[in-house]
């Protein structure tokens, strides 16, 4: 009932979407499964359809509460104030590479207050999840898991609607963003959904239909969206960790991914291959299509450069022009046409948005050789303690 309060207040008008964000924040005070899902919705508020929901004046000040009052209840739970506080690794090197980030951004950042709110609002907000989630006992993990992921669902079931309207398509009239703000947004988010939906079915002896459904529409609505990152990402995640999953945990395939061995999924694979036989060019051009997108070349290769090479090549320059210690956090790769927002009563930046489009290359733009390695070194503690736990876990 409440998420549906807020939820209402940020889509009615201006005034009550200013408010669901000091709602949220007070509701992320009340524990660590609040804070998580406090944290989760202002990403939604963050990105829902323009067409769909009133303005917030008020929204990007907003985000910040949130992050705050988050981090403030899982650190007043932590046991801070007595003997009993203990910080999992995973904050922990959240935290130590956040230091690091913060010092890059003032040594090195030609903008550094805009360098050192990004470095802090990620660490918050990343520290913050892993300090929650180590915390929680495992009712409560697989509770707020059931809650993101229907979560998910719900922004799924609430664009579908939309296909037939030109308003989940008013970004670009040729992507579908559903209620979120652009067509990159919703692509991935289906693409997440999607491989937890896939992952889930291979955990299980017997996959469920509605999984089978569920990942199906995802990957319509991902072809749909146009966002072809996300399809390669959903495609990638799910085989990795099929392949990965039983050498990482030590674990046989069977136990691992149970879903393999079902008749259910041997009819799924089946119903597939006499679907692909079937559709003959229909689908060898919609696949043709989704690679192009908007007229852009049909091979992969040539489509990737089209779409990407523009801004690989600015990033390589600076790559060359600053190997070691890089142009700083979360700076454009031209600084001096960066649009950066500002509050009106201390001039904090608000909003400084840039676009790279290929991350390897903007975390070596952005910290340099130096602290790409501490950003991998983080990057492969994740992964290996992902691993430990499900095929899901790893997929995602």
């Amino acid at each position: 009932l409440f998420v549906c309060m807020v939820i209402a207040m940020r889509v009615a008008s201006g005034p009550t979407a200013n408010a669901s964000y000091l709602f949220l924040a007070g509701y992320a005070l009340l524990g660590r499964s609040q804070a998580i899902q406090a944290l989760a919705l202002s990403w939604l508020f963050s990105m829902f359809n323009p067409a769909l929901v009133a303005e917030s004046p008020g929204g990007s000040v907003g985000r910040f509460v949130i992050i705050v009052a988050a981090a403030l209840s899982v650190l007043f739970r932590s046991g801070l104030f007595g003997k009993s506080m203990r910080v999992g690794p995973m904050t922990l090197a959240t935290l130590t590479l956040g230091l690091l980030l913060i010092g890059h951004s003032l040594l090195f950042s030609p903008i550094p207050d805009v360098s050192v709110l990004k470095a802090i609002s990620w660490t918050l907000v990343t520290a913050t999840l892993f300090a929650a989630w180590e915390a929680m006992n495992l009712e409560d993990r697989g509770r707020t898991i059931d809650q993101i992921f229907a979560g998910l669902v719900a922004v799924l079931i609430c664009s579908v609607p939309l296909l037939i309207l030109p308003v989940g398509y008013s970004r670009n009239e040729s992507g579908f963003q559903g209620v979120l703000g652009h067509p990159q947004a919703f692509g991935p988010t289906m693409a997440l959904l999607g491989v937890w939906a896939g992952a889930r079915m291979l955990g299980e002896r017997l996959p469920p239909w509605r999984k089978v459904l569920l990942m199906g529409s995802c990957l319509v609505l991902i072809v749909l969206s146009e966002a072809r990152t996300a399809g390669f990402a959903l495609v990638l995640g799910l085989a990795s960790a099929v392949v990965l999953v039983p050498f990482l945990s030590k674990q046989p395939i069977r136990k691992m991914l149970p879903g393999l061995g079902s008749r259910r999924m041997y009819l799924i694979a089946g119903a597939a291959v006499v679907g692909v036989l079937f559709s003959g060019s229909v689908l060898t051009d919609r696949i043709g299509s989704y690679i192009a997108k908007r007229g852009e070349s049909g091979d992969l290769m040539q489509a990737y450069e089209t779409s990407r090479g523009g801004l690989i090549a600015a990033m390589l320059k600076n790559i060359t022009m600053n190997p070691l210690v890089g142009i700083g956090f979360g700076i454009a790769s031209r600084p001096d046409e960066m649009i950066v927002d500002r509050e009106p009563v201390f001039g904090l930046p608000t909003g400084a948005v840039v676009e790279k489009g290929v991350l390897p290359y903007q975390v070596v733009e952005e910290l340099g050789l130096f602290g790409t390695l501490f950003v991998l070194l983080w990057l492969g503690m994740a992964i290996r303690r992902a691993s430990r736990g499900t095929v899901t876990t790893l997929a995602i």
